[in-house]
């Protein structure tokens, strides 16, 4: 039987398998086995799809470019397995890596930045105070 809105449901079972990704996979692959009919399949999977693309959106350049390419490699995972329930699981599991990788991306990003700022205040702070200009001198041959 299929929900009267299988895109907010196949949202809803996007959003409960990434969660299950990061805390149990055995539960993540028994709610994959769990869906039987291709359309709640492809559901779920156009709930990744989203969560991926958006989240992705927010990653540097370099690596937004990257994920782009990885989607347009799942896109054509999925496009060869339209047919065949097992290889659409794989093609969600790869998905769910995916979102996985991109937010642990994003997390080293947020760091790279955060780390970024605190330099630019030191530096700033230093150039203020006239230490920045003895720094200077003092790493230059």
């Amino acid at each position: 039987m299929t929900s009267p809105d299988p895109q907010a449901e196949g949202a809803a079972r996007a959003a409960r398998f990434l969660e299950l990704l990061t805390t149990d996979e055995t539960a993540a692959t028994e709610l994959l086995e769990g869906l039987s009919e291709i359309r709640d399949l492809v559901f779920v999977g156009a709930g990744l799809t989203a969560v991926a693309r958006t989240e992705a959106r927010t990653l540097p350049p370099a690596q937004r470019a990257q994920a782009s390419t990885r989607q347009l490699h799942l896109g054509a995972l999925r496009d060869a397995n339209r047919s065949n329930p097992e290889g659409l699981r794989t093609w969600l599991r790869k998905a769910g890596e995916e979102i996985l990788l991109i937010r642990s991306q994003q997390a080293i990003a947020e760091r790279v930045h955060a780390a970024d700022q605190e330099w630019t205040a030191l530096r700033a702070a230093a150039e203020a105070s006239g230490t920045a200009a003895a720094s200077d001198a003092a790493t230059t041959t």
